[in-house]
């Protein structure tokens, strides 16, 4: 079975910035589309940034201007760049996915999934 792998996650102060990646063993990401979520303690797994199959990216209007979704065909990976990150950034972020249709940010429209990489924003 394919598996999503993320790493670099981390603790940073408010205003900090980290670059996440999922790495997909066993199949190459090009073309595929993929998307970013996050779950903070006791709050529903939310979807923050998803690529298409064809490149466009669809980013939740919370973290617009701040984070950036993308692949690296050459590394094989896809990346989520974090800038000016806040407090409320706090979160188990996932990668995922086989999407099936419907809404890029909604946790139904992916079958597969990481096993998550904590960020943690605090001074």
């Amino acid at each position: 079975q394919v598996q999503l792998v993320e790493s670099g996650g981390g603790s940073v102060q408010p205003g900090g910035s980290l670059t996440l990646s999922c790495a997909k063993s066993g199949l190459r990401i090009s073309g595929v589309s993929m998307a970013w979520f996050r779950q903070a303690p006791d709050r529903e797994r939310e979807g923050v940034a998803a690529i298409h199959a064809d490149g466009q990216t669809t980013i939740t209007e919370s973290v617009k201007g701040r984070l950036t979704i993308s692949r690296d065909n050459a590394k094989n990976t896809l990346n989520l760049q974090m800038n000016n990150l806040k407090p409320e950034d706090t979160a188990v972020y996932y990668c995922a996915y086989v999407y099936t249709g419907g809404d890029r940010l909604a946790q139904s429209s992916y079958q597969r999934w990481g096993q998550g990489t904590q960020v943690t924003v605090s001074s």
